[in-house]
Parts: structure tokens; C-alpha cells; sequence
């Protein structure tokens, strides 16, 4: 996929402020497919006459660069919110449910009410109006936003996770499946922030 600028990410918060709105939220989220820890999402309200160069779909900005935008998206957002949904509760309504939760809950926590919410390819149970967008972490400053602020979270809170459980070593793979985590969970067994509907098979 070739590299968009700063102002070809615009597309989509241009044509909702050409529509009227004033107040536009990206929405993105992290850790659908880890086998450990919750699903993270976040939502942002970026001011679009000041705007941030690199913000990109989280995956593809190095863990350093990653971390700088994050601060910078923070201190600069007019409002934003992360939210969280535990292992258990992806367990008894599934990933795609808890994604749409969490996702909803980002959103609706924020300190200012959008007026549009920009999402990357899900569709959400809220009053706000809602913009679908595909690979739009890639395509939508306001969402690749989100996206950073949301993996860093993550990222950080799985690091602290493995202090509490350094039998998974989860510092490194951040409770994704790696060998080195599927052979953890075989020897230990699974701890409380593992998803059980995803490990059946290693256990």
C-alpha cells in the first residue's frame, strides 16, 4: 500500500465537516487476536487545523515512533478516551461483540458528544452517527490516531501484566500466539487474564 500524506488522510473528516459536522471522533481498536489480556479501544477528537505528521495504521510505525505520537496525539486531542473489555467478558459474548462494545464505550465516554464517529470497518449500537470506514486506521487521520493511542495503552498494559505474570513472558508478545506463549500456556496452564474460548486447543 503506498504512503498516504497527512492531508490525503483527511478525506473522510473533510467530507463530514463539508456535511456539517463539527465535532468528528476516530475510533479504532487493539487486541482482537491475542489468546491474553482485554481488547483495547480508543476514541479521538483531533483538531484538524494543527495536524500531526506520521499518524498512521499503529502497525505499521515503529514501537519507538509509536510512542512519541502518542504523546503528541494526547496532549494535542480536544478530547479523547480509552476503554477496555476483560478476557472474561470476550469469553461469554465473543471478540467480535466485545470489539463492538468496547469500541461503543470509547466513544460514548468521551468528554465532548461527536457529532460523527469515523470507525475502522465495524458498525456500532449508538446514536452517534456513524461512518464505516475499511483499513480505516490506514485511510482516516482521526482513526490512525486512535489506533496509536489504543496500542501503546495496550502495549504498556501488557508489560505490566507479565510482572504479575512472568511465566508467559507477555513483555514480548504482548499475549498474542506466539510459540513461545503457546508453550507457556501448555506448561503452566492458562492464568485469569486468558481468554479460554481462544485456547481451547493448547490445553
Amino acid at each position: 500500500m503506498e504512503k498516504l500524506s497527512v492531508q490525503d488522510k483527511l478525506k473522510y473528516e473533510l467530507e463530514c465537516i463539508a456535511n456539517g459536522y463539527k465535532y468528528i471522533a476516530g475510533v479504532d481498536e487493539v487486541g482482537r487476536g491475542p489468546l491474553a489480556g482485554p481488547v483495547v479501544c480508543a476514541a479521538v477528537i483531533m483538531p484538524l487545523d494543527k495536524l500531526i505528521e506520521g499518524i498512521d495504521d499503529s502497525k505499521k510505525v515503529s514501537e519507538k515512533k509509536r510512542n512519541t505520537l502518542s504523546e503528541l496525539i494526547k496532549e494535542n486531542a480536544i478530547c479523547y478516551n480509552i476503554a477496555e473489555v476483560s478476557p472474561k467478558i470476550i469469553d461469554e459474548i465473543n471478540i467480535l461483540e466485545a470489539t463492538k462494545l468496547c469500541m461503543t464505550n470509547a466513544l460514548e465516554g468521551l468528554n465532548i458528544k461527536p457529532d460523527v464517529a469515523l470507525v475502522d470497518a465495524l458498525t456500532l449500537n449508538t446514536d452517534i452517527p456513524v461512518v464505516n470506514i475499511i483499513k480505516g486506521d490506514y485511510l482516516s487521520y482521526s482513526i490512525g490516531a486512535a489506533s496509536i493511542i489504543a496500542k501503546v495503552y495496550r502495549d504498556n498494559l501488557m508489560v505490566d501484566l507479565a510482572k504479575k505474570y512472568p511465566e508467559y513472558s507477555f513483555e514480548k508478545h504482548k499475549g498474542y500466539g506466539t510459540a513461545v506463549h503457546i508453550n507457556a500456556i501448555k506448561q503452566y496452564g492458562p492464568s485469569e487474564i486468558h481468554r479460554q474460548s481462544f485456547i481451547k486447543k493448547f490445553i
